[in-house]
């Protein structure tokens, strides 16, 4: 049986069917923004592989240090040892972090980071006498990752909430904020959107640990990009009912919406925030969940005192190294500037699709740029069609969108928009 064969019979990709496995293309290298495929073709990486890559594929540096750590030490378990590259990285950390924002705590990948962060948040509340606040709340359209309780803050019908059915827990649901990004912020159809917030607290705030909220960009739950005002708001009713804030920026930190992080946009912090994906440049899995000193404390003068929680590839020495060279990487330039420019370009190229009959809406913001069909788009035809034109999409649903490393040049990003802009007129 040859590979491809052997692959389909044997090898689950992610959300495909093993009866009826999806096409895929075999990548035997990639390097800055191209994947390099074993038919001897290459296709720009339009997703940055799932948002990670930022800097492109294997940025030197980044390979160096991997390949440096390597010689010295892969791994050792974080209980009852320490190494240098954590030491390193998590001061790297707390110096670009808003001020607070001090406490580190390692994880394997941004949903884990998620699951660390619920953690912390209901541990913090019993251990300071609330032992009833144990329940989460969310905004509708959202996405947290796969792990049981990250799915269960994902959207109940667009996500897979329903899908597991009672086996995932319950959580509190608001609608989506209300306000685009860049619209106007009216006082009374801002209140209505807060109001919701401020009844579900009133009501149940005594049972509620926290509220969990992608901050600027609900990434794969939508897509959208609502407006900061709402995270000001949201930080005052977090604030007055005694309820923590957690923010998820796996998707976002780093400078891909234009800012250094999405939270920067509504010059708030949160009590925790999650990290991931472009912390390593793409070079592997990894995440951090950093608390306040004040999240800290309350579970401190808990019992148990210790944060109960350790996965075994903790802290990886590997993976230190390469997120601490991919933090200097990140302070080396200004890459939000870059992704500005993007955006400024996927702007301007994607614009003549918005008034298309098939697009219901057309949305950028940073180095994001999204098309939103009015029906689903037909995959099997589009990832054939991205295949021939030389660019990776990898649409979902009705959403065809693009996240490309801060490095694609403009030409590089005209041919992403050129096959966007086809895929969304019928191809």
């Amino acid at each position: 049986m040859d590979d491809a064969g052997f692959e389909r019979r044997h090898i689950w990709h992610p959300y495909s069917a093993m009866d009826a496995p999806q096409p895929v293309h075999h990548v035997e290298r990639a390097k800055g923004v191209w994947l390099h495929l074993a038919d001897g073709s290459r296709m720009i990486d339009a997703m940055s592989s799932w948002w990670c890559a930022a800097y492109g594929h294997a940025p030197d540096a980044l390979v160096q240090a991997l390949k440096s750590q390597a010689d010295l030490m892969p791994h050792v378990m974080f209980g009852g040892l320490t190494h240098a590259p954590a030491i390193s990285l998590a001061r790297k950390l707390v110096a670009v972090l808003p001020d607070g924002l001090d406490r580190v705590f390692y994880s394997d990948s941004g949903s884990v980071a998620v699951e660390v962060a619920v953690k912390m948040a209901v541990q913090a509340q019993i251990a300071a006498g609330h032992p009833a606040r144990t329940a989460l709340a969310t905004v509708r359209g959202g996405y947290h990752g796969d792990t049981w309780k990250a799915m269960s803050l994902c959207d109940p019908d667009t996500g897979m909430h329903s899908h597991f059915g009672l086996a995932v827990s319950a959580q509190h649901f608001v609608a989506r904020p209300p306000i685009a990004f860049d619209a106007d912020w009216p006082e009374a159809l801002a209140q209505n959107g807060l109001a919701e917030v401020e009844a579900l607290f009133s009501r149940h705030g005594d049972r509620i640990a926290a509220f969990v909220i992608e901050p600027v960009v609900q990434g794969a739950g939508g897509m959208r990009f609502y407006h900061p005002a709402y995270l000001q708001g949201l930080r005052a009713l977090c604030d007055h009912y005694g309820i923590l804030l957690i923010f998820d920026e796996i998707a976002t930190g780093f400078g891909r919406t234009g800012k250094a992080f999405a939270m920067d946009h509504a010059q708030i912090r949160p009590d925790i925030l999650c990290l991931g994906k472009a912390l390593t440049g793409g070079m592997m899995s990894f995440a951090a969940t950093i608390a306040t000193g004040n999240v800290a404390a309350m579970i401190g003068q808990g019992s148990p005192s210790a944060l109960m929680h350790g996965p075994t590839f903790m802290a990886n020495p590997l993976a230190c190294a390469v997120a601490g060279a991919a933090v200097d990487l990140w302070q080396s330039r200004d890459w939000s500037a870059d992704a500005r420019r993007i955006g400024t370009q996927l702007r301007a190229e994607l614009g003549p699709v918005a008034e298309h009959p098939d697009v219901s809406d057309l949305r950028v913001l940073g180095a994001i740029g999204v098309i939103e069909m009015r029906a689903p788009l037909p995959m099997a035809k589009v990832h054939a069609f991205c295949a021939r034109q030389g660019v990776w999409l990898r649409p979902f649903g009705r959403l065809l969108y693009t996240m490309p490393p801060f490095v694609t040049a403009p030409e590089e990003i005209s041919r992403i928009t050129a096959t966007m802009r086809a895929i969304a007129r019928g191809l």
